[in-house]
């Protein structure tokens, strides 16, 4: 199975890929892990896209393609392989295809953005070790304080109301165009996330396995 996983910030994504990767044991694939092992590598492809993040410019969609295409070349993804956020624009899945990159199933999860304002706005993390916690969900045992190092608990800077709101604008404005694209090839599968994470991971599941009876 070669999957692909859309959904906004806080959709879960990450979650779900984690417990894909167990389930069906091929790899999960996040971009952003891509581009910063082959910088620490030192590999040519890496050398380029750190000279972009060094002029504090956007990794090319090319360049960004032929880091992922190298990455599913590896033995491990031999039997499928699932990409996390990946492609992130319509111009990235068509150089994928282009360049011959397969993908079966595209999965969309979908939570409505207030729901996402409030989970995301609600995390925060130890300025000291970056150790996560959430308001609602993971609280620490002292309001304000680490669990771990004791260190103090702040909002990340991005994780502000206004500033989820854009980022979540930027997300559907650039997405819908990669959604039609998908869903004019009979890929785009879409599941609503819930409350509940196992209840997300069996909508999810079902999806796939719906996919592959149909492949």
């Amino acid at each position: 199975m070669k999957l692909v996983l859309l959904g906004p910030p806080g959709a879960g994504k990450g979650t779900q890929a984690a417990t894909l990767q167990e389930k069906y044991q091929i790899p999960a694939i996040s971009t952003g892990h891509i581009i910063r092992t082959a910088i620490r590598e030192q590999t040519e492809t890496g050398k380029l896209a750190e000279g972009y993040i060094a002029r504090g410019e956007l990794v090319p969609d090319d360049v960004v393609v032929e880091l992922v295409r190298a990455r599913l070349a590896e033995r491990d993804c031999e039997n499928g392989y699932i990409l996390d956020g990946f492609p992130r624009t319509l111009a990235q899945a068509q150089i994928m295809d282009e360049t011959g990159i397969g993908v079966d199933v595209v999965l969309n999860l979908e939570v409505e953005d207030e729901v996402l304002v409030e989970r995301l706005s609600g995390r925060r993390e130890c300025k000291k070790c970056g150790a996560a916690y959430h308001i609602a969900h993971n609280r620490p045992k002292v309001d304000g304080v680490c669990d771990s190092c004791g260190g103090e608990l702040i909002t990340r800077s991005d994780d502000v109301p206004e500033v989820i709101r854009k980022r979540l604008s930027v997300y559907h404005e650039m997405t819908e165009s990669l959604k039609d694209y998908y869903r004019k090839q009979n890929k785009l599968m879409t599941v609503y996330g819930q409350d509940v994470v196992a209840e997300t991971t069996r909508h999810v599941v079902e999806a796939i396995e719906k996919a592959e009876a149909a492949l």
